[in-house]
């Protein structure tokens, strides 16, 4: 029963993240970067810090009693995710959606699980369980291969600079994707801090949180130095008409709450999942939200001009990833 609220709570979190990018679409009058601080102030802040406040009795005694090399480490993992979180906005930015999602949460999918199975269960590589991650890991590969390919046929009349920057966007993408892996390993390695909360009092559900929001704190941090450089130079500190501030507020907020829950459910569900939860669980929530964010971006045009070729590839693409999503789930039955 454990197993089966493992992975409701991992694919409910998937759908929620997979979601979260969508009302920026609806987002009037602010720039990229006014966007994306106020979100990261309510995901990566104060929802997680509000959770931690209601639910992980005695914080500052977890955080004590798991001393200070994993609370580092887990910073500093989590200020390498922060680095990812920039380009990931940034890569949302210049391909879309349906594209951006896929090309970035398989490679951090991939590379999420497995580095740390590699150092915490090595023995576990060449078991079963092991091959058919690693399988669905290449399957995960090759599915972005295909949207990628899609993503050049999606205009066939693109121009030299438009083409340029689909090639800029791929490629700010695939770094995110690299960077982004960092929060998979700050939560396998920062499992002493998620032990300590359920040791002073914490369960299941909220336990993980403890993990989730000193990592997130620390990428805030990225983000935010980084937003407001863009502020600065670019004087977009006032941008945006008065009437608009409340709605945009708003909708930020739902970008937060969603992304952020999302990663909460997550961080129970793979709690439920056994001792390979981060490995295992990890790769079917990125794959999940990679299907949940093409739907978006089918549903909202992205894709409305496409090639017939494109959607070809792209179909391609997704079909890849929902037979990897079910080889990883195999894998751990």
């Amino acid at each position: 029963m454990d197993m089966i609220f493992g992975w409701l709570a991992v694919l409910t979190g998937a759908m929620m993240q997979g979601s979260f990018a969508a009302p920026q679409k609806s987002i009037r009058d602010w720039p990229w970067e006014k966007i994306w601080l106020s979100y990261c102030i309510f995901g990566m802040v104060v929802c997680p810090w509000v959770v931690v406040a209601l639910f992980v009795p005695h914080a500052g005694a977890v955080y004590a009693d798991a001393g200070s090399p994993i609370v580092l480490r887990t910073a500093l993992f989590g200020a390498g995710w922060g680095i990812g979180s920039v380009l990931f906005g940034l890569g949302l930015a210049a391909l879309g959606v349906a594209l951006g999602f896929a090309i970035m949460m398989s490679l951090i999918a991939a590379l999420g699980s497995l580095v740390p199975m590699a150092i915490l269960h090595p023995d576990q590589l060449a078991s079963r369980s092991g091959l058919m991650l690693i399988a669905g890991l290449v399957i995960v590969i090759g599915g972005v291969a295909l949207c990628a390919r899609a993503g050049a046929l999606k205009d066939p009349k693109a121009s030299a600079v438009e083409k340029r920057n689909l090639a800029r966007g791929i490629v700010i993408c695939v770094f995110s994707g690299v960077a982004s892996a960092s929060m998979s390993f700050a939560v396998a390695f920062g499992k002493p801090i998620e032990d300590s909360a359920r040791k002073l009092g914490a369960n299941f559900a909220n336990a993980p949180i403890a993990v989730f929001a000193l990592a997130m704190s620390a990428g805030f941090l990225i983000n935010l130095g980084y937003c407001v450089y863009l502020l600065r130079r670019n004087r977009t500190w006032g941008k945006g008409l008065p009437e608009h501030r409340a709605g945009n507020l708003a909708r930020t907020f739902v970008m937060g709450f969603l992304w952020f829950v999302g990663f909460y459910c997550f961080g129970a569900g793979q709690s439920l999942l056994g001792k390979l939860g981060p490995e295992f669980g990890w790769p079917v929530f990125m794959t999940l939200m990679v299907l949940v964010a093409n739907a978006w971006g089918l549903a909202t045009g992205e894709w409305k001009n496409a090639d017939k070729r494109a959607f070809r590839y792209l179909g391609a693409g997704i079909a890849l990833m929902v037979v990897a999503l079910a080889v990883i789930a195999m894998g751990n039955r």
